[in-house]
């Protein structure tokens, strides 16, 4: 009968402290605590999955329970070694918290902690994923985790140490387990594959390591089912990723390649090519967002070890990565990458994936993008050098003639026209001037194409919007900003609140917006100003021309025949004022109703209103 396969992270995990690996200070604390003599009476591990917190707990109870221990190398010979080896654990209690979270729980190991060990010295409660347990069970066993009995030992184990009582940890002796480092899982695993007589490369246990997020277990599973892809060839980097899905080097280099060389056709074509592999789109985008990541760092460190510890890539990629940015800017890999995460929040929430993962290579590989465009860089160094081309209009737009207000009809009547009538007919007639002019002043008008441009026109803001290079930016402005002044000389935009204003004032969107103020105006500097308040583009000051108005009386009575109908406005059929006619023997009174829009006029002029 063959003999039954061990998993590699079973068969060799640490039977010794010396065996444990990346977790130094915490061997140094056990060996120092063993020879003492200073053994507490409860412990409690934290740390990251796979980092050793159960099998320090297993070797901690093999090492006060061996017939010659305490001691720092159990014998593995005697019945209390054997048991915990084989599982068979009589003294040692190992729990799962999950299952055993209750209160009868924790009372079960309450009845147990009575008996006396049978093989050893001590009976070892070890309990993983402790944070599982309820808060009442916490309690139950509170008095007996301060003050057990002399021969009982607690060992607690989780990796959310956050959830656990505060009243539990101030029992219990912390230690923290850290994430193991790649090169020392790197060493664990050149030293299993070559006892296993497993033929990989350097590079794929790099791989391996990197992607096992520093812990062993992770990696040894990992290593483990690699070891069946080949069992003749040697197991490289590119296997390796194929089997956990990942973009190899190579082919996210040329890929990169096509979108600085600005070839949509090529990108979308590589891209079809790696989709149909079975590479879901967010997992492309996540490669590239990495790599474009090892590409600024490769760009930025000129140290071959800072290089190597921060992107864990070989020197030979990292040379080729580092000939690909010769000539990019650290801004237009950054810029490439906003754009990458801008896509891949849209990805993740739509039902189409694969249409937004064509629509983002056809944005980042076009020209428009940061990647490439050397205008960018022109204006950016020298704006001076270069000549901006007056914008060519695709229509030309003639401005609506503003209607004039028809003369008051009046009923003529031979009864002679009183002074307090006559002098209301000229305030409305005022008044009615008073808002033609306002119309005038706020309209903005329609210019001819023209190399020149003229500030306050708010056709330019809608021009310098375009020039913005990042689409959250441009689309944050578009929506949320309203411009004050433009000029030349200087920029205002408001803001509803102050919340919005600050995110405008952030570095990254101040400076595309001021790039794309001095791109558009081709001006060496520009004053950008930012504020909070809406209020629309004026070429003139309406509120000087409030002041200017005299104050007018109407009166709401008059001794005159009845008036139909004052005037009509030019988009409005209601009549702005009526009279009712009130006769009374000699006297003809008439009361005047004004329409709402006579109201808003005298409202906005502030006309007094006499009886």
């Amino acid at each position: 009968m063959a003999e039954k396969y061990i998993p590699l992270y079973r068969k060799y995990r640490p039977q010794e402290f010396a065996d444990l690996v990346g977790q130094d200070n915490l061997v140094k604390a056990f060996t120092n605590a063993i020879n003492t003599g200073k053994i507490a009476h409860a412990y409690l591990f934290c740390g990251p999955r796979g980092t050793g917190k159960t099998s320090s707990a297993r070797i901690l109870a093999k090492s006060l329970n061996c017939q010659n221990g305490p001691t720092l190398t159990p014998c593995g010979k005697c019945p209390s070694c054997l048991d915990i080896l084989n599982g068979n654990m009589l003294d040692v209690i190992e729990m799962d918290a999950a299952s055993n979270r209750s209160v009868e729980d924790a009372q079960n190991i309450i009845d147990k902690i009575h008996y006396a060990p049978v093989n050893g010295k001590y009976k070892i409660f070890i309990i993983d994923e402790v944070h599982m347990i309820s808060k009442t069970a916490f309690n139950a066993l509170l008095k007996t985790l301060e003050e057990p009995p002399e021969n009982v030992i607690f060992i607690l184990a989780t990796t959310e140490p956050q959830k656990v009582l505060e009243t539990i940890i101030s029992r219990c002796q912390r230690f923290d387990f850290r994430r193991i480092t790649v090169d020392d899982i790197v060493k664990r695993l050149e030293y299993i594959s070559k006892k296993e007589d497993i033929k990989i490369s350097n590079d794929a246990l790099y791989t391996i390591a990197k992607n096992s997020q520093g812990g062993m277990r992770d990696a040894l599973a990992l290593l483990d089912q690699i070891s069946v892809l080949d069992m003749t060839n040697e197991i490289t980097s590119d296997k390796v990723n194929e089997m956990l899905g990942k973009i190899d080097n190579d082919t996210l280099l040329e890929l990169a390649q096509y979108i600085f060389d600005k070839k949509v056709d090529l990108s979308v074509q590589k891209i079809n090519e790696i989709y149909s592999k079975g590479n879901e789109p967010l997992q492309i985008i996540e490669n590239l967002i990495q790599y474009f990541r090892n590409l600024s760092v490769v760009k930025t460190c000129k140290d071959e070890k800072t290089i190597a510890d921060l992107t864990l890539l070989s020197k030979d990629v990292a040379s080729k990565m580092k000939e690909q940015v010769q000539d990019i800017s650290v801004e237009k890999i950054s810029d490439i990458i906003e754009r990458l995460t801008y896509y891949h929040r849209e990805i993740k929430f739509t039902n189409n994936r694969y249409l937004w993962l064509e629509l983002c290579f056809i944005d980042i590989s076009s020209q428009k993008n940061g990647a490439g465009n050397k205008t960018a860089e022109i204006i950016e160094e020298e704006p001076s050098k270069v000549v901006s081309k007056p914008v060519k209009a695709s229509t030309t737009l003639t401005p609506k003639p503003i209607e004039q207000p028809k003369e008051p009809e009046i009923n003529k009547e031979p009864v002679a026209e009183p002074e307090a009538v006559s002098e209301m007919k000229e305030a409305v007639s005022e008044t009615k001037e008073a808002v033609s002019e306002t119309k005038k002043e706020e309209k903005v008008e329609v210019q001819e194409p023209s190399s020149e441009k003229k500030s306050g026109n708010i056709d330019d803001w809608k021009s310098i919007l375009n020039y913005v290079e990042s689409p959250t930016t441009k689309s944050f402005l578009n929506t949320f900003a309203k411009p004050v002044e433009i000029s030349e000389a200087k920029i205002v935009i408001t803001f509803k609140n102050e919340g919005f204003a600050q995110k405008a004032r952030e570095p990254k969107k101040y400076d595309y917006l001021k790039k794309a103020c001095l791109k558009y105006y081709n001006v060496p500097s520009i004053e950008l100003e930012i504020k909070v308040g809406l209020k629309p583009v004026s070429t003139s000051n309406i509120k000087n021309e409030q002041e200017k108005q005299p104050e007018t009386e109407i009166p709401l009575k008059a001794t005159q025949p009845q008036i139909k109908q004052m005037d009509k406005e030019t988009d409005n059929s209601e009549p702005d004022y009526e009279t009712e006619v009130q006769s009374s023997q000699n006297e003809i009174k008439y009361e005047v109703k004004y329409n709402d829009q006579v109201k808003m006029v005298k409202d906005l002029f502030d006309a007094k209103v006499f009886e």
